[in-house]
C-alpha cells in the first residue's frame, strides 16, 4: 500500500497541513497511521466531509 505525507495530502485536498494533521489525530481519515512523529495517509483515502460549524452558532442537538 502506498502512503502520502501530510504535506502531499494537504496539497491534494486543498487544505492546510495543520487541518490534515487534526483530521488524522481525530481518526477522521481511515487508514492513517502515525509512524514515529509522522503521519502516513493512504493514497486512496477520501477527503472527509467538513463537519465544522459554518454558521457561527452552536446548535445543541438532543
Amino acid at each position: 500500500m502506498e502512503y502520502l505525507s501530510l504535506r502531499q495530502t494537504a496539497e491534494k485536498w486543498g487544505l492546510s497541513i495543520r487541518r490534515v494533521q487534526t483530521l488524522c489525530s481525530t481518526d477522521r481519515i481511515p487508514g492513517a497511521t502515525k509512524i514515529g512523529s509522522y503521519w502516513a495517509i493512504p493514497v486512496d483515502a477520501e477527503k472527509p466531509r467538513d463537519e465544522r460549524i459554518k454558521s457561527g452558532k452552536y446548535v445543541k442537538r438532543v
